[in-house]
């Protein structure tokens, strides 16, 4: 008989965890990280040693993160001249034209 998923028990509470699920809604900006607007998994890592003393290996933070549901996002690299009324005007008429 089986006796489940093999590995450690999660070293953070259920009370642990819902907060932080909460400080991780808040966004990177409102605990001090105001060049980008992303998460890491040194970032997060370092939130849950600072959050709750305990020290968890990246590998350990992206279990975790999985684990409460949370996935990896790879956030758009859009060039800066990017016209996007030029290409919602170019799918609206020339894509329009080409498919018929």
């Amino acid at each position: 008989m089986s006796k489940g998923a093999s590995g450690t028990e999660c070293r953070l509470s259920p009370e642990q965890l819902d907060r932080l699920a909460a400080v991780l809604q808040e966004g990177p900006a409102a605990h001090g990280y105001t060049e980008d607007q992303r998460w890491t998994l040194a970032r997060v890592a370092d939130l849950i040693a600072g959050l709750f003393r305990v020290q968890y290996t990246l590998r350990g933070v992206s279990m975790l993160l999985h684990r409460m549901g949370f996935s990896p996002q790879m956030p758009a690299h859009r060039p800066v001249e990017r016209d996007e009324k030029a290409i919602a005007t170019w799918r609206r008429e020339v894509w329009r034209q080409a498919k018929s």
